[in-house]
């Protein structure tokens, strides 16, 4: 639904005109586009570490605007030897392209006018942990085939919210490769 508050209008709960005004100056001054995101993380005993998130780069700045972390613990089931005081690192990939993909798709609906009344998903990641034990150097150490299944209240098409879902950063990191630059320090 479209409603009004102040002269702002709002759909599917985002201020279009605030996120129209901010396209509007991403295409006069594109070097705003440029963000940077970051996390730290300790690890514990086993399995168990734990990431924290909090400052940014973005809009030509950085952002001061989270006065606490977003905390995130990860683990491995008892089945593979952890603790399970955390969702495991694949599981947080599920997590991540699930909300990306349904952020993406209502943000861009509501700057295209489509208005959604619901979303919800269910993601499933196969993976042979061979891989990643380093049992078998032909299987992969990651997920080889993920499936979304969203269910989206809309009068718009299948294909339409697909498009728009595939506007996702997630979606891009997950089903294309790019490359990550590991350094290690000894202390």
């Amino acid at each position: 639904m479209t409603l009004t508050n102040d002269q702002a209008v709002f759909t599917n709960g985002v201020n279009v005109t605030e996120l129209s005004k901010t396209i509007g100056a991403l295409r006069h001054h594109p070097e705003l586009g440029a963000f940077q995101f970051r996390a730290n993380n300790n690890w514990f005993e086993g399995g168990h570490n734990r990431s924290t998130i909090q400052g940014f780069f973005g809009c030509g700045k950085e952002d001061e605007t989270r006065a606490k972390p977003f905390i995130f613990d990860a683990d491995e089931p008892p089945m593979l030897h952890g603790g399970d005081k955390g969702a495991n690192p694949v599981e947080f990939v599920l997590h991540a392209l699930a909300a990306c993909m349904t952020t993406t798709m209502v943000y861009h609906a509501a700057a295209r006018g489509i208005e959604i009344g619901a979303v919800s998903s269910e993601l499933e990641g196969d993976i042979d942990v061979r891989g990643f034990m380093g049992l078998c150097d032909d299987v992969r150490k990651g997920y080889h085939d993920v499936r979304v299944k969203m269910r989206v209240q809309s009068n718009a098409s299948p294909d339409q919210l697909a498009q728009l879902a595939k506007y996702s950063p997630v979606y891009d990191i997950v089903s294309n490769s790019l490359p990550v630059h590991v350094h290690i320090e000894t202390f």
